[in-house]
C-alpha cells in the first residue's frame, strides 16, 4: 500500500473494479457453455437438414436473452471504469487492443438486442435481421481474438482456466446434443382409445382442454389467419354449429337408447369436437353442450396443428395427435412471463414452425383424416359402409394427376386440396411469405371457403364471409343449353350445337332440351360431403312474350323446391326406404340414386317442352343450377318448426340463356356464339350421355354418345376417337374400339398416351393377349410417359390399374399348368399378390382387391391370409338383398324419386300441377 502511493502507480483493474470484472467473467464462462450449446444445435440442424430444437434447447435460449441483458449493464460499466485508468497508460499497444475489443462487444451485444422483438421495440426487416444475425454469429470470434491480443499486450494470461472453461462448454454442448436424438416426437408412444373413431393419443388418450384450446395465444402473433379461421367451418364444426348439434344431439339420444352410453358417437366427435372429446367430457351422455366452453370450441388451431401423422388413409380421424411441447410460460398468466413466452417464440420460431406446421399438414392425406369417412358396424349396428369421401374422389380424378382415364387433365396436376381452399390473402402475418413471386407477402386463407353458406347465414356472420364460399362456387360448373330434339324422343332428330345455329320451333309440338352440366373447377364430385343435404338443383325456364310456357326447378313460397326438378346429389336411403333427411348419419343405407359429377365430367338432362299451340312470339329458355346448402326439410328439422321458410342463400353457380324462333315467322333470332369451343361442348355431350348410360342397367343413349363423339373426330380432334373406343369397349365392340385407339393415337395432337394404353390393355385382356396388358399396366404404373411427367402426373396411386395387373397376372398364373411350371405359376402368384397390396396400402377398404387377395393366397396354400382377406372382403362387401329391398320400398314411397332413378329421366317443363304447394306428390318430396 505504501509502495503504490510512494511510486504514484495506479492499477488499472481497482479492487472494486475487479469484483465487477468477477461478474463479467461469470457471465461471460455461462454465456460460453450456452453459446456452444447452441452453435451446436444450429450446425447439426444444418448438416442434417431436420430441427433438432427441443423444449431444453428453448429453456437454453431463454438463458441466453437473459445472461446477454444481465451482461448488458456490467460490461458497458466495467469498459468505462476500465477506460478511464488505463486510456493514458504507455502501452497503447494494449489499449488500442482493448478498445477494438470493447467497440466490438458493443457491436455484438446490439446486435443481440437487434435480433431480440421486445413488444416495445421489433425489427422485422429480413435484411436487417440477416445482417444482424451473422455479426452476431461471427462477432464472438473477433471478440475472442482482440481478448488474446489485448492480454497479450499486458500482464500474463493465464491460459488455463479459459482452456477448462472451454472444455466444459464443449462437453457439454456435446452431451446434449446426443440426447436430442432420443426426444423425438416420432418415438412417442401412442394409443387408441376413442373407438369407433381411429385416433391416436399419447398415454390414455385424455387431454386437458387447455392444450388444445388455445386460440387467443396464436392470435396474438396470426391475426390474420385467426380472422379468417374465426369465421370457418372449422371453427364453427361443433355444438356452436346449429345444425351440427340438432344432428349429433339426435344421434347421441339414438345410441343412448340402443346402447345405453354415447361412446359410439365419438366417431363424429373426432373430427367435429376435439377438445370435448379428448378431454373426456363427450362421453357424458348428460355433457352440457350448450354451457360447457369445450362444446363451443370447435377445430381449434392445436387441435389441428398438433396432429404429426396420418396412420392409413382409412379416414375416420385416422390421424395421431400429440400434446405439443411448448415454449416456456405457454400457460402462465403472468403478464412478464407471457410476455417472455412470446419473446421466445418471436426469437427462435423454428421449433415453433417444427411443432405446429409439420410436412402432413401440406399434403390431402392430412385433409382425408376427416373428409373421409365409413360408417362401422359398431355405429350403425349394421355393417360397414361408406360414407361422404372427398378424398378418394379428388385423388382418383384427373385434377390430381392420378386417374389414368379421366376425360379431360389440367396443364399441370393439382397436388393440394389447399390450392383451392387456402387461397392466398395479402398479409403481414409473422408467417407470410411471397409465395407466388409477386413482390407482396401473404398467408393461405383459414376460411376454408367451400360451400357453407348455411351456417353462415344461421349465425349471423359478415356479408364477406358468405361472399367468400359463393365466389368459390362460381366458375367450377358450365350449364349449356346444348341442343333440341325433335319429338320429345331422345332418339328424336338432334338440332345441335344450338348457336349459332337456331332451329325453329314449331306451335303445338314437343320438343327435347338437352341441358349439359359439366365440372370444370373442382376436384372431386359435385359435391361430396354432406350429399343428402346438400342442395343442388337445375331450375329451366321457358317463356315467351314476358309469360312462362314452362318451368323446373321452382320454389313456392315456403322455399321448398318443386320435388320433381333435376338434383345434382345423391338421394340417401335407410334401410327400410325411407329418405335420410335429418343428416342422421347412423340410418344411412344406400343411395336410391346419385347424381354427383365427378371432376372433369359431365351430365346430360332432358326437359321435355311442349309448345302451345297458339303461341305467336319466340321462346326465351333459361337454365340455371342453383345450389343451398340445406333444403327444407332439414332446416324444419333444426328450427323444430314444420311451417318455417327456407331462406338460406342460393347461389347460382352456372347460367345459360338462349331464344329460338318460331317457325312460320320471318323473325331469324339472332344468337352469340357460344364461348366454347364446338367440338368441346359436343365431347361434354358425350361424356354425359356415356355416364348415363354407364349408372344404368340397360345400355341408355351409347348410340347418341357415339353420335356426339364421331362428331368431335370430324372436327379433328382425338378425344372423339378415344372416347369413341371407350363406348364401344362398354358396348363389347372390342375389335371396333381397338381401331379407335389406333386413330386416337395418330391424330395431331393425339390423346393422352397413358389412357390409350389403359384401354390398350383392357382390350388385350379381352383377346388374351394377358403378357402384353401386363406390360403396359406397368408402364402406366410407372408413368412412362414424358408428358404426364412433366406436368406432374403419377398414375401410380391409381388403385383400379393395380387391381387390373393383379387380375391379370392371377390369369396369367393360371395358365401355367403343371408341375414343372409351378415356379413361373407361383411367381406371377406373389406378383398378383403385391399388385393387391399395393392397392390396399393406397385404399385399406378397397372390395376388389381383398376378394382377389382371398384367392391368391388360397392359391399359394397360405390359409390363414387367404381367411383374413376372406372375412374382410365378406365386411365390406354390400348387401345387394338389402339394397333392393330399399330401394323397391323408396320407389313405391316417392314418385318424384322414383322418376329421378330411372336410367333415362325425363323432365317435364310444363307440370302444372306442381304449383299446388299441398300435392299429393308434393308431400313425399325431395326437398
Amino acid at each position: 500500500m505504501a509502495n503504490t502511493r510512494t511510486t504514484g502507480f495506479i492499477p488499472v483493474i481497482s479492487e472494486r473494479l475487479r469484483l465487477l470484472l468477477t461478474v463479467v467473467f461469470a457471465l461471460v464462462a455461462l454465456m460460453l457453455i450456452n453459446s456452444v450449446y447452441l452453435a451446436g444445435i444450429t450446425l447439426a440442424e444444418y448438416w442434417s437438414d431436420k430441427i433438432l430444437q427441443d423444449s431444453f434447447y428453448l429453456w437454453m435460449f431463454l438463458a441466453h436473452l437473459l445472461i446477454g441483458l444481465v451482461l448488458i449493464v456490467p460490461f458497458i460499466l466495467f469498459g468505462l471504469m476500465h477506460m478511464r485508468r488505463a486510456w493514458r497508460r504507455p502501452n497503447r499497444a494494449a489499449v488500442r487492443a482493448g478498445l477494438a475489443l470493447y467497440i466490438t462487444a458493443i457491436v455484438l451485444l446490439i446486435s443481440g438486442i437487434v435480433l431480440t422483438r421486445f413488444g416495445f421495440f421489433e425489427i422485422n426487416n429480413p435484411q436487417v435481421r440477416f445482417v444482424s444475425y451473422w455479426i452476431h454469429v461471427l462477432s464472438p470470434l473477433a471478440v475472442v481474438w482482440l481478448f488474446v491480443l489485448h492480454r497479450l499486450a499486458g500482464p500474463r494470461i493465464h491460459w488455463q482456466k479459459g482452456l477448462q472453461w472451454t472444455a466444459i462448454a464443449i462437453v457439454f454442448a456435446a452431451i446434449m446434443l446426443g440426447t436430442h436424438s432420443y426426444t423425438a416426437e416420432s418415438d412417442f408412444s401412442t394409443v387408441r382409445n376413442h373407438e369407433p373413431a381411429l385416433v391416436r393419443t399419447m398415454n390414455n388418450g385424455m387431454i386437458e382442454p387447455r392444450h388444445l384450446m388455445d386460440d387467443d395465444n396464436c392470435a396474438v402473433c396470426h391475426a390474420d389467419i385467426t380472422r379468417s379461421w374465426e369465421m370457418s367451418m372449422h371453427r364453427n364444426s361443433s355444438f356452436n354449429n346449429p345444425a351440427y348439434k340438432f344432428s349429433v344431439d339426435e344421434t347421441r339420444d339414438f345410441l343412448k337408447v340402443r346402447d345405453g352410453d354415447v361412446k359410439k358417437s365419438r366417431l363424429c366427435a373426432v373430427c367435429h369436437d376435439p377438445v370435448p372429446l379428448f378431454s373426456g367430457k363427450f362421453d357424458n351422455p348428460d355433457f352440457d353442450s350448450i354451457n360447457d366452453p369445450t362444446a363451443h370450441a370447435g377445430l381449434t388451431c392445436i387441435s389441428c396443428h398438433a396432429i404429426t401423422k396420418i396412420n392409413t388413409p382409412r379416414g375416420n380421424g385416422d390421424y395421431t395427435l400429440i400434446t405439443p411441447p411448448r415454449y416456456p410460460f405457454a400457460f402462465s398468466d403472468n403478464p412478464l412471463l407471457k410476455a417472455v413466452n412470446h419473446q421466445i417464440i418471436k426469437a427462435k420460431p423454428e421449433f415453433h414452425k417444427k411443432t405446429f406446421l409439420k410436412p402432413v399438414h401440406k399434403t390431402p392425406e392430412f385433409c382425408s383424416g376427416c373428409h373421409k369417412v365409413h360408417l362401422p358396424k359398431a355405429f350403425n349396428g349394421y355393417k360397414w359402409l361408406r360414407g361422404q369421401n372427398h378424398y378418394d374422389s379428388f385423388r382418383l380424378s384427373g385434377v390430381s394427376g392420378h386417374r389414368v382415364d379421366s376425360f379431360y387433365y389440367p396443364p399441370t396436376a393439382i397436388k393440394k386440396c389447399a390450392t383451392c381452399h387456402m387461397p392466398l390473402e395479402p398479409s403481414d402475418d409473422p408467417a407470410a411469405r411471397d409465395f407466388n413471386q409477386s413482390g407482396q407477402r401473404s398467408v393461405h386463407s383459414h376460411l376454408f371457403p367451400a360451400a357453407n353458406t348455411g351456417v353462415a347465414q344461421m349465425k349471423n356472420m359478415p356479408e364477406w364471409v358468405i361472399q367468400s364460399h359463393q365466389n368459390r362456387m362460381r366458375n367450377v360448373t358450365r350449364i349449356d343449353i346444348f341442343g333440341i330434339r325433335e319429338e320429345g324422343r331422345v332418339n328424336g332428330q338432334l338440332h345441335a350445337p344450338l348457336r349459332p345455329e337456331l332451329p325453329k320451333l314449331e306451335p303445338g309440338k314437343q320438343y327435347l332440351v338437352e341441358l349439359v352440366i359439366r365440372t370444370t373447377g373442382i376436384g372431386h364430385h359435385l359435391t361430396q360431403g354432406t350429399v343428402d343435404s346438400n342442395q343442388l338443383w337445375v331450375e329451366v325456364k321457358a317463356s315467351s312474350d314476358g309469360q312462362i310456357i314452362g318451368h323446373s326447378g321452382d320454389m313456392n313460397s315456403d322455399g321448398q323446391v318443386d320435388p320433381w326438378s333435376y338434383f345434382v346429389n345423391a338421394y340417401l336411403l335407410d334401410r327400410n326406404g325411407n329418405r335420410i333427411s335429418r343428416r342422421n348419419a347412423q340410418d344411412i343405407f344406400v343411395a336410391l340414386y346419385d347424381h354427383q359429377i365427378p371432376p372433369g365430367a359431365a351430365t346430360v338432362v332432358h326437359y321435355l317442352l311442349d309448345v302451345p299451340a297458339d303461341i305467336t312470339g319466340p321462346i326465351t329458355i333459361d337454365a340455371k343450377l342453383n345450389y343451398r346448402k340445406f333444403d327444407t326439410t332439414f332446416i324444419r328439422h333444426v328450427l323444430n318448426d314444420d311451417q318455417a321458410v327456407n331462406n338460406l342463400p342460393i347461389t347460382e353457380m352456372a347460367v345459360d340463356t338462349i331464344t329460338l324462333p318460331l317457325a312460320g315467322t320471318d323473325v331469324d333470332q339472332k344468337a352469340v356464339n357460344s364461348p366454347v369451343q364446338t367440338w368441346e361442348r359436343w365431347n361434354d355431350y358425350g361424356i354425359g350421355l356415356l355416364r348415363n348410360a354407364s349408372s344404368g342397367s340397360s345400355k341408355g343413349e351409347l348410340r347418341q354418345a357415339e353420335e356426339a363423339f364421331g362428331n368431335v373426330e370430324s372436327l379433328g380432334y382425338a378425344d372423339g376417337a378415344l372416347n369413341l373406343a371407350r363406348v364401344w369397349f362398354r358396348e363389347g365392340r372390342v375389335d371396333d374400339a381397338a381401331v379407335a385407339l389406333q386413330k386416337a393415337a395418330t391424330m395431331s395432337p393425339s390423346a393422352p398416351p397413358w389412357t390409350i394404353a389403359w384401354y390398350s390393355a383392357l382390350i388385350d385382356r379381352e383377346n388374351g393377349e394377358l403378357d402384353r396388358a401386363i406390360n403396359t399396366l406397368q408402364d402406366i404404373l410407372d408413368t412412362k410417359f414424358n408428358n404426364a411427367r412433366e406436368r406432374g402426373f403419377d398414375f401410380s396411386m391409381d388403385w383400379r390399374v393395380h387391381n387390373l395387373l393383379g387380375r391379370t397376372l392371377f390369369e396369367r398364373a393360371r395358365l401355367e399348368r403343371g408341375e414343372t411350371r409351378r415356379g413361373k405359376r407361383i411367381d406371377y402368384l406373389n406378383r398378383a399378390r403385391d399388385a393387391f397390396l399395393n392397392t390396399l396400402e393406397l385404399d385399406p377398404e378397397d372390395l376388389t382387391a381383398h376378394h382377389n387377395l382371398a384367392q391368391v393366397y388360397a392359391e399359394l396354400g397360405d390359409k390363414k391370409n387367404a381367411e383374413v382377406h376372406s372375412q374382410l372382403r365378406d365386411e365390406y362387401r354390400p348387401d345387394d338383398h338389402a339394397i333392393a329391398q330399399a330401394v323397391s320400398a323408396a320407389r313405391i314411397k316417392n314418385a318424384a324419386a322414383d322418376h329421378a332413378a330411372e336410367a333415362i329421366a325425363i323432365y317435364k317443363l310444363n307440370r302444372t300441377d306442381m304449383n299446388l304447394p299441398n300435392h299429393p306428390e308434393k308431400l313425399a318430396n325431395n326437398d
